[in-house]
């Protein structure tokens, strides 16, 4: 079995066989009360939040050299919106953390009744690879803040990032409560042969069966947030202008997020049959000016991931439907951003998740059957819709399930702490380019909603 590493203040790496001791010191802090304590948790919030601050470089360093992603889309998607996230729990926890009076019936007067947040105990989390920082430490942080101890397990697929998060988190977190472990697969399995009292899980369906068949054994509870085929309905819409800005936010939901390595970037796009051919110029268009300069889209992750990309367009029936990009370089594991119109229904690309650079447009008579079509597929983890028909937004609402819907714009939700995150059946359950250095400073003001000084950043002053 491959060795795993448990980083720890001053703790040399460990064979696997030494986990379920690590377990068991995990429990036993636990059960002592340190990681209950207020002060405790929110001392331990103050501390990521110093570790994101004091090591931004560092961050943006190890996600370039993981996936190749520009400073201004690590800051967006992971670094600015984890700040964010975390102040927004420190704000709240404890308010969440307090005892809450609930009703009790008549008959039972003057008894009275208390609903108590407790911690669940030792949490273990799965991050992934595609959000390597913002997917570990965001579940991280909820768990400590609910008071748990915690073992993170970063994804082997982004080894900077891992590596980063085992040197630091130690040096920043409660050590005793708070571990890090690296490894591949076999570690993974390893963990959980031991018994947690949850597991959040953050990557593939097919890991995800490995993990709930695995957890069985201990009747543990998980979380899992998993992919889908995020799809994207895009009506007619009549303005010029309203047609731009949905091209803009479709380009920036699909390409300028991890080069759509993401679990909610959209997959696929519906469109009526007399809106196509406007809508794919406005999108070539766009495309053009938004990836004019080199850099401003992630790489793709590995060799493998490339080969799989690059199968769906080596069938000859998905090439016939390429009417934009289709350029690959397996050398530097870039895929030009890439448009098809109607691809086949039973072809790859089609019936497992895209993830990655690959648009498919797929055309209706009247944007209604769109709902038909939804409804025959496995629901989404999200789903997006631009348009202004009231009725039709009633019936995506009314008439479809998925994990979340926005209209009108795409992927804004991630960045929501007040509305609930995760997917629906099979995508789960639990619950903008072109790129450069003064957009960083606008996400900042958006991020600490420091709306006065985004005002002038937006007018083109700067501080």
């Amino acid at each position: 079995m491959a060795p795993a590493m448990v980083a720890a203040m001053g703790e040399k790496p460990k064979p696997a066989v030494v986990l379920g001791g690590m377990v068991s010191g995990l429990r036993e802090v636990y059960e002592s009360g340190r990681t209950k304590d207020l002060e405790w948790r929110q001392s331990q919030l103050k501390a990521l939040i110093r570790l994101l601050t004091d090591k931004e470089e560092e961050i943006f360093a190890v996600l370039h050299d993981d996936l190749g992603k520009h400073r201004g889309e690590s800051f967006r998607d992971e670094l600015g919106i984890l700040v964010k996230s975390i102040k927004y729990t420190l704000q709240n926890l404890k308010k969440w953390a307090a005892p809450e009076r609930a009703e009790s019936p008549l008959v039972a007067f003057p008894a009275t009744a208390m609903v108590v947040p407790e911690p669940l105990g030792v949490v273990l989390v799965f991050s992934c690879w595609n959000l390597p920082l913002g997917l570990a430490l965001e579940p991280l942080s909820g768990a400590i803040a609910a008071g748990n101890a915690v073992v993170l397990k970063p994804s082997e697929l982004a080894p900077s990032t891992a590596a980063f998060l085992a040197a630091n988190i130690p040096r920043y977190l409660d050590s005793r409560a708070v571990k890090v472990v690296l490894g591949g697969p076999n570690v993974g399995e390893e963990l959980m042969e031991h018994r947690w009292d949850k597991v959040l899980f953050t990557g593939s369906a097919r890991i995800g069966r490995i993990i709930m068949t695995k957890a069985v054994k201990h009747l543990t509870p998980v979380a899992l947030e998993l992919g889908s085929k995020c799809p994207c309905i895009v009506d007619w819409l009549d303005s010029k202008r309203d047609r731009q800005i949905a091209v803009n936010r479709i380009i920036g939901a699909k390409w300028s997020t991890c080069a759509g390595q993401a679990c909610i970037a959209i997959d696929h796009v519906i469109v009526e049959e007399r809106f196509a051919p406007i809508l794919i110029e406005l999108l070539k268009s766009t495309l053009k000016r938004f990836m004019a300069k080199p850099g401003g889209m992630a790489r793709i992750l590995n060799a493998k991931h490339f080969e799989r990309l690059s199968g769906y367009l080596e069938d000859n029936r998905v090439a016939a439907s390429v009417v934009h990009g289709g350029y690959m370089d397996p050398k530097k594991l870039n895929i030009e951003p890439t448009l098809l119109l109607n691809p086949p229904a039973d072809s790859d690309v089609m019936t497992e998740e895209v993830f990655g650079p690959i648009l498919p447009i797929i055309t209706v008579k009247k944007i209604e059957d769109c709902i038909a079509y939804l409804k025959s597929k496995p629901k989404p983890i999200a789903m997006y819709a631009f348009t202004n028909n009231e009725r039709l937004k009633r019936r995506i609402v009314e008439e479809t399930s998925s994990g979340s819907v926005t209209f009108n714009d795409a992927v804004v939700q991630y960045a929501l702490e007040s509305v609930p995150f995760g997917g629906v059946g099979h995508s789960g359950f639990g619950q903008y380019p072109p790129w450069d250095e003064s957009k960083i400073g606008t996400l900042r003001h958006v991020f600490s909603y420091n709306y006065f000084l985004l005002f002038f950043n937006l007018l083109g002053f700067r501080r």
